[in-house]
């Protein structure tokens, strides 16, 4: 059978395309931006914030003998605004409320607030606005308690309209939170119960020690491993388990996306500047070979199971439940110098949030750029760039 010596040809050129790419990505050879400098793209353009609300005072004389009973659910990002709601009712209706407990995806995974949370802190922080029982009271059952849902970043209309009359009938309630929307930009409304939710969201939660302990090593071990980047990393929350979903792959319609694949990331970082030597964070638990093109390009990238130190894994790794791996994620991509949102939504938004209150503003979201000119400033996070998150409510 003869060869064509036009396939030849195109076969030798497609090859030395490809060798041309890879040798291109080696040497660090992209032109498709101009690079940043080294100090630029790792600088902060925002201040540390002060909180600027004032700490509500309780009114004894008004205290009822009723409970609001709730539990945390889904993960961390929708526990800040779970207790923010449930503060922000319980003072409404000057009510007790229960401290609740940890309920993960699985039925099975159940925990106490005191697994993952400091306490002592919750109620200290809440001293004076709400009165905080650390057990529901044997007179509380299910057959007494009304289940209300509640839509997240509830407003005084609601409460008053929705949940108060079962309350002044029931006597206790157990709230279900939805949330309608995982935007958290401000708003302009300035209502009473600004100040309590902005206590609830950024005053009330910190880690109890043995998980917080945790989060310290697996930081520690990154900055140790960024010695030739001044001890500094970049946490990305890319999940392979979410990148597979139809929901996530996009609309090809649509000039956003809602999430980002590994060569995508890859390939976004590199364009922005940062070299070979940079230290990364994946929120993925454990290594998966599409993360490969990562590690190509960055050596140094990691998952929890490569920096989690070897006695703890047993508990925060090695288990089914992955409720202390997405906490553990949560505060990793809160305290990282850059964080990258590979997948947009409430993990995104609240992340951002306690970044903006700390004043770690260094939020970079991948996006398709037109034109040569643009820099890392040009992918900043609008809830920083605009300053339209609802952090920047609470914080001045």
């Amino acid at each position: 059978m003869a060869v064509d010596p036009r396939q030849v040809l195109a076969g030798v050129l497609s090859i030395t395309m490809f060798v041309m790419l890879g040798d291109m990505i080696k040497r660090d050879h992209f032109d498709s931006l101009p690079v940043d400098s080294e100090i630029s793209i790792w600088k902060e353009d925002g201040e540390s914030l002060n909180s600027c609300w004032t700490k509500p005072v309780l009114e004894e004389a008004d205290e009822s003998q009723g409970y609001v009973t709730f539990s945390l659910t889904n993960g961390p990002e929708y526990h800040v605004s779970q207790i923010a709601d449930a503060v922000v009712i319980a003072r409404y209706l000057h009510a007790t409320l229960v401290l609740p407990d940890i309920r993960g995806t699985e039925p099975a995974d159940k925990r106490k607030f005191g697994q993952v949370y400091d306490v002592e802190q919750f109620v200290k922080s809440l001293d004076g606005v709400v009165k905080v029982a650390k057990s529901q009271p044997s007179k509380i059952s299910g057959r007494n308690l009304a289940v209300v849902k509640v839509p997240s970043r509830v407003t005084e209309e609601h409460i008053a309209e929705n949940i108060e009359p079962i309350f002044r009938s029931k006597g206790n309630i157990r709230l279900a939170t939805y949330f309608p929307s995982v935007n958290m930009k401000k708003t302009k409304e300035n209502s009473n119960i600004n100040s309590t939710a902005c206590l609830g969201m950024f005053g009330t939660l910190e880690l109890q020690p043995e998980v917080n302990g945790v989060v310290e090593s697996m930081m520690k071990r990154l900055r140790t491993l960024s010695r030739k980047s001044n001890g500094q990393f970049i946490a990305v929350d890319l999940r392979v388990d979410i990148l597979e979903k139809k929901s996530c792959q996009g609309n090809s319609a649509s000039k956003s996306k809602s999430c980002y694949g590994p060569q995508e990331i890859a390939m976004f970082l590199r364009k922005l500047g940062f070299n070979k030597d940079t230290t990364i964070y994946l929120t993925q638990s454990r290594w998966d070979s599409s993360l490969d093109v990562i590690k190509d390009l960055f050596p140094r990238t990691y998952t929890k199971e490569s920096i989690m130190p070897i006695d703890k894994k047993a508990k925060f790794l090695d288990t089914e439940n992955s409720e202390l791996e997405k906490v553990i994620d949560f505060y990793m991509c809160s305290q990282s110098d850059v964080f990258v949102p590979a997948i947009s939504g409430l993990f995104y938004a609240n992340v951002a949030g306690k970044r903006i209150a700390s004043g770690k503003t260094r939020i970079l979201v991948p996006a398709d750029i037109a034109g040569s000119s643009a820099s890392s400033t040009d992918y900043l996070s609008h809830y920083v760039s605009k300053k339209n998150h609802l952090a920047y409510s609470c914080f001045c």
